[in-house]
């Protein structure tokens, strides 16, 4: 059997299925890379993140960063929490409305931040260099991420 023929058995055609391998080895390359750094991924992306949306401005919500990040409440405000343990974050009161958090970047973990981001993008160039046109894969990416949340998806559901 070629290898053409062996892939369009099975799971190789299954987008699903690439993507979960691709998602996989992108996360392994990307906490190789943040290691030395003592950062997980969802750590760095929450730094990140925090950076960005306050570098022009009222810093970020634990609410707001996680919507932008894609990640539920719970978690980000968990990975928050110890992103603050190591002096890379605080979190503070809004002075406006005491049930928000706001996340302040600290100039180490402004710093650091820099450096992971510089990090990670020549991850991201190095390992999606294999995309036969980087722009197209980034506005599928982009349709793919504007897709209501999975039960809407589903076919049949939500209908009983």
């Amino acid at each position: 059997m070629t290898d053409r023929a062996a892939r369009e058995q099975g799971p190789w055609n299954n987008p699903g299925f690439l993507l979960w391998r691709v998602t996989l080895r992108w996360q392994r390359a990307v906490a190789g890379a943040l290691r030395p750094y003592e950062l997980t991924h969802p750590q760095f992306v929450v730094l990140a993140s925090a950076w960005w949306l306050g570098r022009h401005g009222q810093p970020p919500s634990q609410r707001e960063l996680a919507e932008h990040a894609g990640m539920d409440a719970m978690t980000a405000s968990q990975v928050a929490r110890a992103l603050e343990g190591k002096r890379l974050i605080s979190r503070e009161q809004d002075p406006h409305d005491t049930r928000i958090k706001r996340l302040h970047v600290t100039e180490q973990g402004t710093a650091l931040a820099r450096e992971a981001i510089e990090l990670v993008e020549a991850v991201d160039r190095a390992y999606f260099q294999a995309t036969p046109d980087g722009p197209a894969f980034v506005e599928a990416l982009l349709a793919l991420d504007a897709q209501p949340g999975s039960a809407a998806v589903l076919p049949g559901a939500g209908s009983e």
